[in-house]
This record gives structure tokens, C-alpha cells and sequence, in this order.
């Protein structure tokens, strides 16, 4: 090796031991988590927890749809846990971002290609003082050439533009963790709510048919009173337009029926009407679970979208520092080597080689604002995404204290609305019995009806309302995803199946 060789490479040890000396300095703001002054726990509830209540309700949330007590219900919920496309899409994106992750990582790395060249060129002779070529002495317009070599680029990172980038899109995988958790949530309470609603509309159906034979003895008897010679035209044909207005009733329901075993067919990934006969078997509602021992703030920790909004936050800093770095030099360290000649056997040849190896710095001078403008672009996303945060805390606070206060307040107006159903079934039985001994006119009858049938469904909006509220809270509580691990999913392709090369290096 020539001094002058040994002095190049001497000058560029030192420059990239100095950048590696400097490369521990990373700019930028560090991340601290926004503190907000919470409360230790609910308005609506009334209670200080105890850590055994804590513990409790903990338990409770990680598979809040055992509460209910269905088994029917947990098989369905396990079926769209494992076949729910929305969320397997969730988890392929968490895939997908965990890539670009390690793509902005590769930046750490050398970066390192081969490359080879061999073929024929043929140069103008048309060109006056075209100087004579090494090698070709008779300046004859074609030439043959052969070439190969590696060329390599390694970036110093010593103020952090890297570290930032990549802490970036580590916050970015998290936010899409939260977002297969927040899809999770979003799927359980669906299919429960269909679910609930599937056997209220059942239980409806039910009620329907029950009207509709009260409907029809109602008619039979106020035909055969009038053959008797009590009745009259009239309440043959009011009898006749309660039974007709009973049966139309009832097909709605018939078809709403239909739908929400489709909609729960789609949540578990299976196509419309797979479930219909296994769902068709009306069942009774479920019971209402007891409230939970306790509702402390801290279990708002659980809410995904308030963990996605402070990884947000968390990721939006760390872009603060990628443009930071912006204005700071730049180290890097290329490579070429690239013999060359016109014949195989000289490729080798120490007349042959070509290389060239720099430690390059580059520093950012003027731009006319554009590195400073896109700081305070960062620093403003950051802010945002820190209102964002604290915007969500509160909407979180909100609904929790709504689904409380809903749970509550709905056990006293369902326990009023049985009450008057029962009232309304037992006045409407004896109106009945009245009008087959004359005492009282059919318009009663008809009167008593209506109003136990007005009741009856009210009392069964009001029982599926009291199980939505606790469907509600559980969700507002951030309860369901914590024992349910992410969803096997692979890549189409895998890096085993491709050529050596791309299994060697894994690029």
C-alpha cells in the first residue's frame, strides 16, 4: 500500500472516530408523558375501592362476556375472535409497521451492493483532438469492457436523525397494537349487542304470538256471541282488524330476526345464514351481571384509544427530533471498488484496479426556511397530538360516568315497566271474562289489550336496555382485549421460500 494510500485511510480513521465519539448525541426533545390530574375514580360510583375489589373487577374485564352467563354467547365470541376479518386486517397492519420499522433501521447498517458490467462500446471517430485512450493506442472506435465491484455507503449517525426515525416507528407499532386492541373492543361489544338483541327480538316474536292467539280467540268469541244473538256486526269486524293488525306486527320481526343473525354470521367471518339455524332456537335473555366491585380512573389505563392517543404523542415527539437532526451535519462513508479492463484475464491485474473510499460531511446551509419550517410543523403535530390525548381522557371519563349513571338509573324504570306488564296481562284476562259474561263492551277488551301488549314490549326494550348498559360500561372500561393475544398471521411469501442470496443476507 502506497503512503498516500495509508495517509487517505489514516484521515478517514480519524473523521469516523470522531463521529462515532459524537453519535451518542441525540437532539430533539425526549419524550415525557403527559400528566394529567385525574381523579381516583367515578362520580357514579360511590365507593373507595379495596385492593381485593380492584383485583376483582380486573378479572372481570378480561372476559366481561362470561358475566352473562350464555354459553351460546362465549362459543360465538371465541368462533369471531379467531375467523373476524377486521381483525386479522388489524393485524397484518401491525405486520406491515413492524417492516417499515426495520426499514428505517437498515439505515443504521452499511449499505452494500455488487455490481458487474461486460459487453463491447463503439466511440465516434468524427470528433477532432479526441485524445488517445490508455490501452488502445491505435484510438480504434470500439472497445471491449469488463468490470465488476462492490460499492457500500454506511451513514454515521451522530446527532440521532436514525435513533429518531426508528423510535418514530417503534411508537407507530404500538399505535397499531392499540388500534387491533380498539377493533377487538369495537367487534365483542357488536357481536354481544346482536346477540342481546337477537334474543329480545325472539322474546318479542314470542310476545307477538301470544297476542296473536289472544287476537284469535278474541275473534272466535265475538263470532259465536253474535250467532248467540249478543254481539253485533261491529265487534265481529273490530275483533277481525285487532287479529289483522297483531299478524302484521309480527313480520318485522320475523325479518329483523333474519338480519341480526346475518350481521353476527359477518362478525365471525362466515357468510350470512351459516348461523341461522343454530340462532333460530329462541332462547331466554340473558341475566344482567352484577356491577362491577369497582370503577377506579386508573382503569381507564385500558382503554386502547387513550393508549394509542399517548403513543401518538410519544411517536409525534420523536418526528420532532428527526427534523431537528435536519439541520445538523451529516456523516457518511462511501466506498467504491470497480477493476476494469478489456479482457478477462487482466480484470485482475493490479494496472486493473479502481477504487475510491471518502469520509463525506455535509452541513445545511441556507434553504430558504424549509428546515426550520419543518420543526415547527413537528413541534405543532406533537401539541396536537397532546391535546389529542388529553381530549380522549376525557371523552373516556365521559362515557364511563354516562354508562354508570345509565346502569343505575335503569333498575328502578325496568323493575316500574315489569310491574306494569304483569298489571296490564291480568287486567287484559279479565276485561276477557267480562266481555264472554256481557258485563262490559268489547271496546274494552280491545282497550286492555293493546295496553298489555304496549307493556309487555316495554318491558323487553327495558330488560335488553339494562343488559346494553352493561355491554356499555365493560366497553367504556376498555374491557375484553386484555386475554386475547394477537391473531397468528404470516406473510404471504416467506424469506425461507426466496433464492440464497435473500436468505444469507435477509435484505
Amino acid at each position: 500500500m502506497s503512503m498516500k494510500t495509508r495517509r487517505t485511510f489514516h484521515r478517514a480513521g480519524l473523521m469516523l472516530l470522531a463521529a462515532t465519539m459524537l453519535a451518542g448525541c441525540t437532539v430533539g426533545p425526549r419524550y415525557q408523558p403527559d400528566r394529567m390530574k385525574l381523579p381516583p375514580g367515578f362520580a357514579e360510583d360511590e365507593h373507595a375501592a379495596t385492593p381485593a375489589e380492584i383485583a376483582r373487577t380486573n378479572a372481570e374485564l378480561k372476559d366481561w362476556w362470561h358475566r352473562f352467563g350464555d354459553a351460546e354467547l362465549d362459543r360465538l365470541v371465541d368462533r369471531a375472535i379467531a375467523g373476524n376479518y377486521d381483525l386479522q386486517i388489524a393485524g397484518q397492519r401491525i405486520l406491515a409497521e413492524r417492516a417499515l420499522r426495520d426499514v428505517q433501521a437498515s439505515a443504521w447498517y452499511p449499505q452494500v451492493d455488487a455490481n458487474t458490467t461486460d459487453g463491447d462500446s463503439r466511440y465516434s471517430i468524427n470528433v477532432d483532438n479526441w485524445p488517445l485512450r490508455p490501452g488502445n493506442p491505435a484510438n480504434r472506435p470500439g472497445a471491449s469492457y469488463l468490470s465488476y465491484g462492490v460499492s457500500a455507503s454506511w451513514q454515521i449517525d451522530v446527532f440521532g436523525r436514525i435513533r429518531r426515525a426508528v423510535e418514530a416507528s417503534e411508537h407507530a407499532v404500538e399505535e397499531n397494537v392499540e388500534e387491533r386492541r380498539a377493533v377487538l373492543m369495537t367487534m365483542l361489544s357488536s357481536l354481544v349487542s346482536d346477540y342481546m338483541v337477537l334474543r329480545d327480538t325472539q322474546l318479542r316474536l314470542e310476545i307477538s304470538n301470544r297476542n296473536i292467539g289472544v287476537a284469535q280467540e278474541a275473534y272466535d268469541l265475538t263470532r259465536r256471541l253474535y250467532l248467540e244473538g249478543v254481539g253485533n256486526t261491529l265487534q265481529i269486524a273490530q275483533a277481525k282488524a285487532e287479529l289483522d293488525a297483531q299478524q302484521a306486527a309480527r313480520e318485522p320481526l320475523r325479518t329483523h330476526i333474519a338480519q341480526i343473525t346475518h350481521a353476527i354470521d359477518v362478525l365471525m367471518g362466515q357468510v350470512p345464514g351459516t348461523t341461522e339455524a343454530e340462532l333460530k332456537v329462541a332462547r331466554p335473555l340473558p341475566q344482567v351481571p352484577e356491577f362491577p366491585a369497582t370503577v377506579p380512573s386508573i382503569v381507564l389505563g385500558n382503554r386502547p384509544d387513550i393508549r394509542r392517543a399517548e403513543r401518538a404523542y410519544a411517536e409525534a415527539t420523536a418526528r420532532i427530533g428527526v427534523a431537528v437532526a435536519q439541520m445538523y451535519p451529516n456523516f457518511a462513508i462511501p466506498l467504491n471498488f470497480n477493476p476494469n479492463a478489456s479482457a478477462m484475464y487482466q480484470v485482475f491485474e493490479a494496472g486493473a484496479l479502481s477504487w475510491q473510499f471518502f469520509m463525506l460531511a455535509s452541513l445545511p446551509l441556507m434553504h430558504g426556511g424549509k428546515l426550520t419550517g419543518q420543526i415547527r410543523a413537528a413541534q405543532a403535530a406533537a401539541e396536537a397530538s397532546r391535546l389529542t390525548y388529553r381530549q380522549t381522557v376525557l371523552g373516556a371519563f365521559r362515557e364511563v360516568e354516562d354508562a354508570m349513571a345509565a346502569w343505575h338509573d335503569d333498575v328502578e324504570h325496568t323493575e316500574l315497566l315489569h310491574r306494569a306488564a304483569e298489571d296490564s296481562r291480568l287486567a287484559s284476562d279479565r276485561a276477557r271474562k267480562l266481555y264472554a259474561a256481557g258485563l262490559v263492551g268489547f271496546l274494552e277488551v280491545l282497550t286492555t289489550e293493546r295496553t298489555a301488549l304496549a307493556a309487555e314490549n316495554a318491558e323487553a326494550v327495558a330488560r335488553l336496555e339494562r343488559l346494553q348498559d352493561a355491554i356499555d360500561l365493560y366497553t367504556a372500561m376498555g374491557a375484553g382485549w386484555q386475554g386475547v393475544g394477537v391473531t397468528a398471521s404470516a406473510l404471504p411469501v416467506s424469506l425461507e421460500k426466496q433464492n440464497v442470496l435473500a436468505r444469507a443476507f435477509q435484505d
